[in-house]
């Protein structure tokens, strides 16, 4: 799982599988561990089907997962929206840079993913996104069709 913060950082946690275990792992950490302060975490997940409030109910006890899930604020990605897009790209990014190799174990991977990540945020290396409200509206006019008066 990738989070991937506005403000130019990024967590990355290594995992053998997706399951919702691993999810509400990742989703508490990001809670308990790199924003303990945060009174609202604005979370926009991907559409996996494990990606969801429901994964902290099936592994955590009711009050725990209630005292996670309400430091959360779920924002649904939409399927086109630029959200998707900059996650995938984080992704590419992270692949082309760091894991476009072979490399022998679970464990070898989470030590190049976290040097890889130590230094991304070294840098705050952040997606630059181009695409403006202008031009979303003229290549998705489709989508989002405009009312005229």
């Amino acid at each position: 799982m990738m989070c991937e913060p506005l403000r130019g950082g990024r967590h990355v946690r290594v995992s053998a599988r997706r399951t919702r275990r691993d999810y509400a792992r990742c989703v508490r950490e990001l809670v308990d561990v790199h924003y303990p302060k945060a009174k609202k975490i604005r979370l926009v997940p991907d559409n996996l089907n494990t990606h969801d409030g429901a994964s902290l109910d099936e592994a955590s006890p009711p009050a725990e997962a209630r005292r996670i899930l309400d430091k959360i604020e779920w924002h649904d990605t939409p399927k086109h929206g630029s959200w998707l897009n900059m996650a995938e790209t984080a992704i590419r990014i992270m692949n082309g840079q760091c894991l476009g190799r072979w490399l022998e174990s679970q464990e070898r991977i989470a030590q190049e993913v976290a040097a890889w990540e130590r230094k991304r945020n070294a840098l705050q290396a952040r997606i630059h996104w181009t695409f403006t409200l202008a031009a979303a509206r003229r290549k998705l006019r489709k989508l989002y069709p405009s009312i005229e008066v």
